[in-house]
């Protein structure tokens, strides 16, 4: 059974020349023009968005995409107003891409514009990470969905969305269940299950990433204060935006690499779709668990176990922290980091919480190869399910960008959390 995986690939334009310069900052002018008279007109479907948007000096491509786009504001995100930077979209059917070696910048973009022949291309210096899919893009192994041109201050960014087809791994006959928790003192905490008992977990600190968030956060609180310009709030929203997203990618491959150590993995992660409906830890910590980005952690660690040939299988995460790994019984989590067990005749005592919580989701792999049915119940660990960037189906990889938005980030507020290797801490023994 194959699952398809979607990726954005990134390029930056060579800086144009004043005359292309012009163009296109005239053609994200009046997309931008067009896509606030058809919000704002109430158009919710692409028949009314087609409408108002015919009339504007814009090419099919992105006429196409805002009909597809602003019936989603409305209707999805139930947007109120829409902000002045939204990048250009454009349908696939505008793609174009050169390829030449011989070339200072190898690949060059077909920049649409209205009207026969006013197109131009433009050179783009590519992310040399992602070389490989831009060599599969241009021989056409991989689908290209829609492209997004972003004026910023100082360069023009391309965006361009690729889909393609991985053989989705079958769970072996012997697995190794390796449970990851999610949470935000310790960012990750992987452990294994060889025999029933837990073998060489490991713990990726929240530190960085929850001082990230804190900094961020009283930076753009006081730029605000000062009415600081729009384009420089924006920069430094940006920026550590940046920095999250490459602490999630960290994380996330280092989650594969930890799992490709054993024989036969399995990774296990909870569900955590409905999770944000049931926490309740009063009005603070609610806020610092909703703004945290739990989905998009949980989604690259997918992607990335999907294209290294390792299943994934989602389980219920109810009372995982709460319940002892070695008898079952509901024990005390009295701090962040210490678990108790309850029960008299069991052997564990004490036990660190997080790694006792991976025990736990690895524990609940079923053997048959289904993920477990699951009961939206409530769970006292740190974690935030973030219904709105999750799929309850976890075949279709990355669906939607996990990266928040300026906007979205404007209605929140508080801190959150990175990840760097840390030594596997000791088990307990009995």
């Amino acid at each position: 059974m194959g699952a398809t995986v979607t990726k954005t690939l990134e390029a930056t334009l060579a800086p144009p020349t004043a005359h292309k310069e012009q163009r296109l900052q005239r053609t994200v002018a009046t997309y931008r023009r067009a896509l606030l008279d058809a919000f704002e007109s109430g158009a919710d479907t692409q028949m009314a968005v087609n409408d108002i948007v015919t009339g504007y000096t814009l090419t099919s491509y992105a006429k196409d995409a805002l009909k597809n786009y602003i019936p989603k504001l409305h209707q999805t995100y139930n947007a109120e107003e829409v902000n002045d930077d939204h990048p250009v979209r454009f349908t696939n059917r505008g793609w174009q891409l050169d390829y030449s070696p011989n070339r200072d910048h190898s690949y060059c973009w077909r920049v649409p514009q209205a009207g026969r022949g006013n197109a131009f291309w433009i050179p783009l210096r590519i992310n040399p990470a992602q070389q490989e899919l831009w060599n599969d893009l241009l021989e056409g192994d991989v689908t290209v969905g829609e492209f997004r041109l972003q004026e910023h201050r100082t360069n023009w960014v391309l965006h361009v969305t690729i889909e393609y087809e991985v053989t989705e791994p079958e769970q072996p006959d012997d697995p190794t269940p390796i449970g990851f928790d999610i949470g935000e003192s310790k960012l990750l905490t992987g452990c294994a299950c060889q025999d029933g008992t837990p073998t060489q977990p490991y713990i990726y600190d929240g530190g960085r990433a929850r001082q990230l968030r804190k900094e961020m956060h009283t930076t753009l609180k006081r730029l605000q204060e000062r009415d600081a310009a729009e384009w420089r709030i924006e920069e430094r929203f940006n920026h550590y935006q940046n920095a999250l997203t490459d602490i999630v990618e960290k994380a996330s491959r280092s989650a594969v690499e930890y799992a490709r150590q054993f024989e036969n993995p399995v990774i296990v992660l909870e569900d955590l779709t409905y999770i944000r409906e049931h926490l309740d830890y009063g009005k603070w910590m609610n806020r610092r668990l909703h703004n945290w980005a739990f989905a998009r952690l949980t989604g690259r660690i997918e992607d990335k176990a999907l294209e290294a040939g390792i299943p994934v299988r989602f389980v219920s995460p109810a009372y995982t922290s709460q319940t002892c790994h070695a008898c079952g019984h509901l024990g005390s989590r009295s701090s962040q980091a210490a678990f108790r067990c309850t029960n008299d005749d069991c052997w564990v005592t004490e036990y660190q919480a997080d790694i006792n919580a991976a025990a736990n989701i690895a524990g609940r792999l079923n053997p048959w190869g289904e993920s477990l049915s699951l009961k939206p119940t409530g769970d006292d660990s740190p974690r935030d399910g973030s219904g709105c960037d999750t799929t309850t189906e976890h075949r279709e990889a990355s669906q939607k960008s996990r990266q928040m938005t300026l906007a979205a980030y404007s209605s929140e507020t508080s801190s959150h959390s990175e990840l760097s290797l840390v030594g596997s801490p000791s088990i307990q023994g009995g």
